[in-house]
């Protein structure tokens, strides 16, 4: 009885859509399948019979048929479950794509980010359809982010239950559809969405280069950046989250666009355990450990910028003064740039024509328009440029601690996370060709050597050259094969992520993983053929000619901000002892050791730690233990008669556990050892 109810209200379903289907989007789905026919009876890869070896992660071999063997049936085949997606010598592939050679593939799942982005864009999709064919609603744009899928729509004088919604998308996605994908042309896209403005334009945003792709989902066809799921039917489980307006970029009004963003899962386990991160996330969120923590906060009179109060600033500038000891021993060395320029820089540089919009901009009194900088590298280029530069001063590693400004979107802020006004441990270098695969190592040990002392495990990605790009083609391919030749002798793990370079340059994203299993991309490592060009930056060579550098942007933290609320959330605001805001508490045990308490304190501010008295009269020890203990202090000393008359204190963790009574001093140079060499263990 369950299977014939479920057809039937598929059945109900798929008429609703038929029905409901307007004038505009059959003329859509005409022209689609007319596209489609074209591309059929043109050229297409076609099967040649060639046998192709298929290697697996494992090592294990398959064997296929070009033109034919699809990952899905590789999976099959092994009887390997959940594959959602797969990668292709380190390109992103669908499942349903037959193979073209021989190759390396990797099957994943909803447990890998590829595999749960997949699912969401199919997800997207669906939901798309949905509004569509069963609400009336003109759908505008369907996407994702990294925390669901989402679809921006039109809808007057409705409101939607989620609940209605949900219900809905999990009877659509029940009925199976095939995804068909087409890389269109901007003319085959102006024609193919003629009927509706915005989503003409969400379709030319997401051009990348002279095709964008645009797949149909049942009844509905939306461009889509990345690959989809063989069938809708994968999906069975699907949460839809909250509605919200949503605001155009360069509009300050509300565009009357709605925003509905919601999940979806392969099945209840799947989402029982997302469920159950997004609580632990809940838990760690940094902007509720920067209130309770007394860290830092927020305020309309600067929308953006972050206030940090003291403790927030004793991590933030931790943060500054570990990178920078890390300069010293690497040969970096630091500049002090302008944070205000006028936009000829920017116009040299090139900014001013594709970043301009995110721009702060201000006019002085003889009308000349000035912007704040929202990155260092035109300044370092005009120090570079200052005066010859020989082949002896190279390599030129300079390092900026400059506050940078971009003007996202109000909408787009969010805690610390994506700020307007930060910092970053921003570098450049300037080299010679033959220094550049030593350099890429070097950067790359740096990064290693900073995400071990906070305990992240990593990956590298390297991205090559996107469409459009810069550059001749010899020029590209000799860089990546440096970077490539870098990643090999740097040992790590690292993948190929083709087309997701710089227009200007490839580059190296390393991706960290946190203690929840979520992956942040902090630092980056990239290459740029077209400063040194635009500046036309020289320097004299060995034989007496003039070269060109070349020029490596580089950071480690990224965002200081940004990596704030990293470490915030990762270490569940229990910070290590070297970073943490709150090191010390002493608590003295009677009106006469009071005295002895402060004596303590100032003993150890003196050595650099953030150490404060508990003297409130009115608690009991127990309750100043765990008064102490809520705020995170990494030890508790408490002192009482024998502890003053013997010069000692008595010490405990964090985390409860009893060290005893020690002698100060001796106290003093255990912690001092595990603050100086960063340590994250809490006992000595």
């Amino acid at each position: 009885m369950r299977s014939a109810s479920h057809t039937s209200s598929s059945a109900v379903c798929v008429l609703a859509l038929l029905v409901n289907a307007s004038p505009a989007l059959s003329e859509r789905l005409q022209i689609f399948e007319a596209l489609r026919e074209k591309r059929g009876n043109g050229k297409r890869f076609e099967s040649t019979e060639m046998p192709l070896r298929i290697r697996l992660v494992d090592g294990r071999i398959v064997k296929g048929t070009a033109g034919v063997t699809t990952p899905l049936y590789v999976a099959r085949s092994v009887r390997l479950k959940g594959a959602l997606v797969s990668k292709v010598n380190g390109e992103l592939w669908e499942l349903g794509r037959p193979l073209e050679a021989d190759c390396e593939l990797q099957l994943l799942g909803f447990d890998t980010t590829e595999g749960k982005q997949a699912a969401w864009r199919t997800g997207a999709c669906v939901l798309g359809g949905v509004l569509e064919g069963m609400f009336g609603a003109e759908v505008c744009r369907e996407g994702t982010s990294e925390f669901g899928l989402f679809c921006d729509y039109l809808l007057d004088n409705s409101f939607l239950s989620l609940s209605d919604v949900e219900a809905r998308c999990k009877e659509a996605a029940a009925l199976k559809r095939p995804l068909s994908r087409l890389e269109l042309s901007i003319e085959e896209v102006q024609e193919l969405f003629q009927s509706s403005k915005l989503r003409l334009q969400f379709a030319e945003e997401q051009m990348n280069g002279a095709t964008v792709t645009v797949y149909r989902c049942g009844d509905t066809i939306a461009v889509c950046n990345g690959p989809l799921l063989p069938h809708t039917g994968l999906l069975t489980v699907f949460k839809m989250l909250q509605l919200s307006s949503v605001t155009l970029a360069n509009q300050t009004e509300s565009s009357g666009l709605t925003r509905l963003l919601g999940v979806a899962f392969p099945g209840e386990k799947e989402k029982e355990e997302w469920e159950r991160k997004q609580e632990e996330a809940r838990r760690r969120d940094h902007r509720r450990i920067g209130t309770d923590q007394e860290l830092f906060f927020f305020n309309e009179v600067s929308p953006g910028s972050c206030f940090f109060l003291p403790k927030g600033a004793h991590i933030y500038n931790t943060l500054t003064d570990f990178i920078k000891c890390e300069y010293r021993r690497r040969g970096f060395t630091e500049v002090v740039t302008p944070t205000l320029y006028s936009t000829a820089l920017w116009e040299r540089s090139g900014h001013w024509e594709h970043y301009s919009k995110n721009m702060f901009t201000v006019k002085s009194e003889d009308s000349q328009t000035y912007a704040l900088k929202p990155m260092n590298c035109p300044a370092h280029c005009l120090m570079f440029e200052q005066r010859v530069r020989s082949w002896r001063e190279l390599p030129l590693r300079w390092a900026d601690f400059g506050a940078l400004h971009r003007n996202e979107l109000s909408g787009a802020l969010g805690g610390l996370t994506r700020v307007r006004r930060f910092c970053q441990d921003d570098a450049h270098i300037f080299c010679t060709p033959e220094q550049l695969e030593e350099e890429i190592v070097t950067c790359l040990d740096f990064v290693r050597s900073v995400y071990q002392v906070f305990g992240f495990s990593f990956h590298c990605l390297l991205s090559t050259r996107p469409t459009p790009c810069l550059g001749e083609p010899e020029q590209w391919d000799t860089a990546e094969q440096q970077l490539e030749r870098s990643l090999q002798q740097f040992g790590e793990r690292w993948e190929l992520n083709p087309g997701d370079g710089a227009f200007y340059g490839p580059k190296i994203d390393i991706l960290i993983k946190d203690a929840i299993g979520r992956q942040h991309q902090c630092a980056t490592i990239q290459l740029d053929f077209q400063l040194p060009i635009r500046f036309d930056l020289q320097y004299v060579g060995r034989d007496g000619q003039l070269h060109r550098p070349v020029m490596i942007h580089r950071a480690v933290l990224g965002s200081l901000e940004r990596m704030m609320a990293i470490l915030a959330e990762n270490f569940g605001g229990k910070w290590p002892l070297w970073l943490s805001p709150a090191q010390v508490a002493v608590i003295p045990v009677g009106g006469n050791n009071e005295s002895y308490g402060r004596q303590v304190v100032q003993q150890f501010h003196e050595a650099g730690f953030m150490a404060d008295l508990n003297d409130d009269e009115g608690a009991t020890l127990n309750k100043k233990i765990r008064s102490a203990q809520l705020a995170q202090y990494n030890y508790i000393f408490v002192v009482g008669d024998k502890e003053r008359e013997s010069g000692t204190v008595n010490v405990r963790s964090r985390g409860g556990k009893q060290l005893g009574r020690r002698p100060t001093e001796e106290v003093l140079m255990s912690l001092t050892k595990l603050r100086d060499t960063r340590s994250n263990l809490d006992e000595f």
